[in-house]
């Protein structure tokens, strides 16, 4: 019985495995209709296209990083519980 189910999850592992290694583009499968043309659209995005983030998706840092330590302020309201 033990045999079995390390067979068993041995063979699970590597079919789940095998199917991560494969690296090709990405492209529609035949006879299967491409994604919508968007509104105000003259065509559909490519794959490329659609695999590409948006700004708003990944937008910039925009705060100024601490380039050096410096001494914390005192804060009034830090007050210890009660």
């Amino acid at each position: 019985m033990r045999m079995v189910t390390k067979l068993m999850l041995g063979t699970a592992l590597v079919a789940a495995l095998t199917g991560c290694g494969r690296r090709a583009d990405l492209t529609y499968p035949s006879g299967a209709p491409g994604p919508a043309v968007p509104t105000g659209e003259t065509r559909a995005p490519t794959p490329a296209e659609l695999m590409t983030p948006s700004p708003q998706a990944r937008p910039m840092r925009s705060d100024e990083l601490l380039k050096r330590s410096e001494e914390r302020q005192t804060d009034e309201f830090d007050l210890p519980p009660s």
